[in-house]
């Protein structure tokens, strides 16, 4: 697959920098972004869908309408915008969602819920048909929703919501179109914090341009900060009794996870960020327990003063950005297991059906076996021992400084560990990722999705997280 979708990359680069694939306006100016909110209510067995409303956001649209399409095959759901009088496909994006992770959880199987989505993508001219496509039990994207959008229709909202800050320019290399526009949005800073938030929002952004391949593509990327200022210091945290109404609505404690962070206030999150220009979005929460999330081409989180902030910072970011599952499985997460081996849409897991095709199969040295063999029990019992104290930590409400103590006693085993693996490294399918200790393999030992070790991206991984700012109508400099 990985070897796959670079050859597709060069077939389409040239197509992309001839404009060969149409936008609904002209490249030469930058149009007004369309944004269609809707509810997606259900179970784990049922999902329904119905509009909420059309709007026009404050920033125009920051990407480039020559390389509209996407042909990533990633993401959960899948939405495409159809011009009605060509029946052409003029901008698509492959995504994923809190509903589709909160379908898979047990909560799911015993009532219905209902979240608040949206889709953005450059204002037609002319009327659209908006196609909203989930994967099927066979992995193929299939039709659950669609609208008919006219972009002259009174009820299309051009109204501006209540400024929620200034637009901090982090580090700008280039126009909106031509660039990676990342925003970082704070949540739980008061008005006196903002200097804060502005030296955390630089922090991170020169942590991410620390790491591999992102250091190497730092020209690629703007950064944008916003922060509207929080009645009360801190998010909410459930766990503990605490409540704030910030202004993101992040919190912790997301699906019953004490270290998951989201936000379930789409609306509010989307109108403070719709005036920045912006692909991705880090949501930088102003506290100090050890947390995060990440959802691909939704957003990620990360609470800013958490020792481990800089590691949960690009992990996260890895899901978001490139669309990386999580390798780890012994950690304690709200998500039922599978109930069938299918091969994950992920680019970093595989459930190893087919391994004389294995997707990364080009990176796989000839003298690796598949599966790789590697100390999967003693790692699993050392790590089962960990998450009993971790849990016990937490029960006990005890201070930060502990679950810290105790996630570097637990880094400094397993670096040795993981480390001294024959097999340390080298690309292979090592067995255990996904949530899952059996029937899902990760590309190597070790890797910035599978622990918190000093480790890198595995190749797998960095590969990935490399080209797809490329597919996603980006730069062109990169093959």
């Amino acid at each position: 697959m990985i070897m796959k979708l670079l050859i597709s990359l060069s077939i389409l680069l040239p197509a992309f920098a001839a404009g060969a694939v149409e936008g609904t306006r002209p490249s030469t100016a930058a149009a007004p972004t369309m944004r269609v909110d809707y509810y997606h209510t259900g179970n784990a067995s049922q999902e329904l869908f119905s509009l909420d409303r059309v709007v026009i956001e404050p920033a125009p649209w920051p990407g480039n309408p020559k390389r509209a399409v996407d042909d990533t095959n990633l993401g959960k759901y899948l939405f495409e915008v159809i011009d009605r009088k060509t029946n052409r496909v003029v901008y698509s994006r492959g995504f994923a969602s809190i509903y589709g992770e909160w379908e898979t959880t047990d909560e799911a199987k015993s009532m219905n819920r209902t979240f608040h989505e949206s889709l953005r993508f450059p204002a037609p001219e002319a009327p659209v048909q908006v196609v909203l496509k989930k994967r099927d039990a066979r992995n193929a994207f299939r039709e659950v929703w669609s609208v008919i959008l006219d972009p002259e229709d009174m009820f299309v909202d051009t109204s501006k919501p209540p400024l929620p800050g200034p637009v901090i320019e982090i580090e700008k290399n280039g126009d909106p179109a031509s660039k990676v526009d990342f925003l970082i949005l704070g949540d739980g800073y008061t008005a006196a914090e903002l200097d804060k938030f502005k030296k955390d929002a630089r922090r991170l952004t020169d942590i991410l341009f620390a790491t591999s391949p992102f250091k190497e593509r730092r020209s690629d990327f703007n950064v944008w900060a916003l922060c509207p200022p929080s009645a009360e210091s801190g998010i909410s945290r459930p766990s503990t009794g605490v409540h704030r109404r910030s202004p993101v609505g992040a919190t912790y404690d997301a699906f019953g996870s004490e270290r998951y962070v989201l936000t379930f206030e789409n609306r509010a999150f989307r109108e403070i960020a719709s005036f920045a220009p912006y692909d991705y979005v880090e949501i930088l929460v102003n506290n100090q327990t050890y947390g995060g999330g990440g959802i691909f081409n939704l957003y990620a989180t990360v609470a800013a003063d958490s020792l481990w902030s800089p590691y949960v910072f690009i992990h996260e970011f890895g899901h978001h950005f490139a669309g990386l599952a999580d390798e780890y499985y012994t950690s304690s997460v709200a998500y039922a297991p599978a109930t069938e081996r299918i091969e994950p849409w992920e680019p970093n897991a595989t459930a190893l059906l087919d391994p004389d095709n294995l997707k990364w199969k080009d990176l796989v040295a000839s003298d690796t076996p598949l599966p790789t063999p590697w100390n999967k029990e003693e790692f699993e019992n050392y790590s089962l021992a960990i998450q009993k104290r971790r849990s016990q930590i937490r029960s006990e409400r005890r201070p930060e400084k502990d679950m810290d103590a105790l996630f570097i006693e637990q880094k400094e085993h397993e670096m040795r560990a993981l480390g001294s693996e024959k097999y340390a490294g080298k690309v292979g399918a090592f067995e255990g990722a996904m949530y899952e200790a059996k029937g899902y393999y990760r590309p190597q030992a070790d890797c910035i999705m599978f622990t918190r070790n000093d480790a890198p991206f595995c190749a797998v991984c960095a590969l990935v997280a490399t080209w797809v700012p490329l597919i996603y109508s980006r730069t062109l400099a990169l093959l």
